[in-house]
């Protein structure tokens, strides 16, 4: 059943992936309803530089656990998750140059959600469910179930910010195509977390909070 489990997660989030690149090369000129190229203080902008930095570290995180343990299960569920968060960060990187917009801000992380004033972290950890410098530092230092636990209760949360921050583009972006990123986000991370809560209770562990 854990193997059929992780099966099925991976195979959900190569399907999102597979389905937003369609979407992005079968004729979205990634301009809004109205024809409008984003500005740089939008929705459309911000989630798409916040999320490529959001999706960079769960990448990061994902080489370093399959350096630190030999399961199968947690190799690949680390695989799939690079591969598909580096995808998606290329995707949103271009739509920035596509749209000639600075790919930093001088605004605080997840001011176009309201949240400037108080989503910044300490540490390494610029956004919520981002990891700080000293959980980095540890999971690098981790080796085999010790280190399976402690990243898959470090991306749970990873993608428990990911999936507040896509549900905040699906409500506010206006672009098409990167509003169906998003809700492919929201549904395959979602997948995700379910998916990582069994295999962290065959562990004899649980999520974090």
């Amino acid at each position: 059943m854990r193997q059929l489990g992780l099966i099925a997660g991976a195979a959900a989030t190569a399907l999102v992936a597979a389905g937003a690149i369609t979407y992005a090369v079968a004729g979205d000129d990634g301009t809004s309803a109205t024809g409008r190229v984003p500005a740089a203080d939008s929705a459309d902008a911000g989630f798409a530089r916040d999320m490529a930095v959001h999706h960079q570290q769960a990448v990061e995180m994902s080489y370093v656990v399959r350096d630190r343990t030999d399961d199968e299960d947690v190799r690949r569920l680390a695989y799939d998750i690079a591969q598909t968060q580096a995808n998606q960060r290329g995707m949103l990187l271009g739509w920035l140059d596509l749209w000639e917009l600075p790919k930093v801000s001088t605004e605080p992380p997840m001011t176009w959600m309201g949240m400037g004033d108080t989503a910044s972290g300490k540490a390494g950890s610029l956004m919520p469910g981002m990891a700080t410098n000293a959980e980095m530092k540890r999971l690098a230092s981790l080796s085999g179930e010790r280190a399976e636990i402690f990243y898959l209760q470090l991306m749970t949360d990873h993608h428990k910010g990911g999936v507040h921050m896509a549900q905040g583009c699906v409500r506010a972006c206006e672009v098409g195509v990167e509003k169906r990123l998003a809700r492919g986000m929201v549904e395959a991370q979602e997948s995700e977390i379910e998916l990582m809560t069994g295999m962290l209770r065959e562990r004899g562990a649980s999520p974090r909070g």
